[in-house]
């Protein structure tokens, strides 16, 4: 006798709590970023009007790709591949590339600006779970898994140019983990992981500035008006919150003390005003996104929607953890914004858009009895 199949309806909770996420992302966005747009802008919901165009363009892509049916993304692998390089390319062009900080990671086009990084995640997910559901027998060796391997290799090698090591790693760490679901045996992945290793320390070797921050890492006291300041205005944050925060709205650190509060560092302001119970929680809703799109992908009725899902979760849960990891001194301070919640427009939409093919993919699959 065959076993039963219920058609399973699509993951709404996962839906709602992204727009919720989203939405207390603005709030915090706002807290955080009232008094430095001000003085910078004139303005202070400059951060907040931009967060909420993101926001109402995600929520569109969103709704087109979770009704969208996700098997016929695979014949956008191509193009969106193509248009990945050529935006990372984009980025060292002179006059098109738009440099802040010492790092050209994004392109201008009148008052808009992209981030090529965004896209070109989405593309790696999409080229592998294309790959890999034409040749699941390939998937266990690692000549099998190479294809994927050299794409990611590709796309990581534009980024590091920029130089972005933050987004480096987590596009290193997402192609790993989809070789691994995909099937790649321990032995193999460890031939790959330990060369990653080696690569990440020289990396950290020949750039200065790199050697500088994991100096701030280990001592921040060493130079706190330098690179330890970053460091030490997150921790003062975080510690300011204490257990229940010293309230919404109420953060001093956000006062031009904290660079990027509203950023890659707004998770130091949230901490500071709603406490360790308030991060528990919060925490709590970001643990239940991941939750939802594993289970989603552990229901798909395929390959391609397998690996799909996997990858949206894991790049998902990667940025957030490497986010608070360096804002609470877990490990060396690198720029990575916090996914749904921090300022950027190209990460809110692509994000979104990635949750509605996660949605896509739940409603499609089904449950064994």
């Amino acid at each position: 006798m065959k076993p039963l199949k219920r058609k399973v309806g699509g993951d709404y909770a996962l839906l709602i709590a992204v727009a919720l996420l989203a939405s207390i992302g603005t709030v915090f966005i706002y807290s955080a970023s009232n008094y430095s747009a001000s003085a910078t802008y004139g303005d202070g919901l400059f951060f907040v009007k931009k967060q909420v165009i993101g926001i109402v363009l995600g929520i569109f892509a969103m709704l087109f790709t979770a009704f969208y049916d996700y098997g016929k993304l695979k014949k956008f692998t191509l193009p969106i591949a193509v248009v990945s390089f050529v935006l990372l390319a984009l980025v060292f062009v002179p006059g098109v590339g738009v440099e802040n900080y010492g790092a050209k990671r994004w392109i201008g086009f009148g008052g808009f600006t992209i981030q090529p990084s965004e896209i070109a995640k989405f593309s790696l997910i999409l080229f592998a779970a294309t790959y890999f559901s034409a040749y699941k027998d390939r998937a266990t060796s690692f000549v099998g898994v190479l294809p994927v391997l050299l794409f990611g290799g590709a796309i990581c090698l534009f980024v590091i140019l920029e130089p972005n090591m933050s987004i480096t790693v987590c596009i290193a760490l997402l192609m790993l983990t989809m070789v691994f679901a995909a099937g790649l045996k321990i032995k193999a992945l460890m031939c790959i992981v330990l060369p990653a290793l080696v690569a990440g320390v020289v990396l950290i070797i020949i750039e200065p500035y790199r050697l500088d921050r994991l100096a701030a890492f280990l001592n921040p006291w060493s130079n706190p008006k330098g690179e330890g300041y970053q460091l030490l205005q997150s921790l003062y944050a975080l510690g300011s919150g204490g257990w229940f925060g010293v309230g919404l709205f109420h953060s001093r650190q956000k006062y031009a003390f904290l660079p990027f509060a509203e950023s890659d560092f707004i998770l130091s302001v949230i901490g500071e005003e709603i406490g360790f119970i308030g991060l528990v929680l919060f925490f709590a809703l970001l643990a239940f996104i991941v939750f939802r799109g594993i289970r989603a992908a552990r229901r798909a009725k395929d390959v391609f929607g397998f690996i799909l899902a996997i990858g949206i979760t894991m790049i998902f849960g990667i940025q957030t953890v490497i986010n608070a990891l360096v804002v609470t001194g877990s490990i060396p301070p690198t720029g990575l914004p916090l996914p749904l919640v921090s300022s950027g427009n190209t990460s809110i939409i692509i994000f979104m858009a990635e949750m509605g093919v996660l949605f896509n993919v739940s409603k499609s699959g089904s449950i064994t009895f």
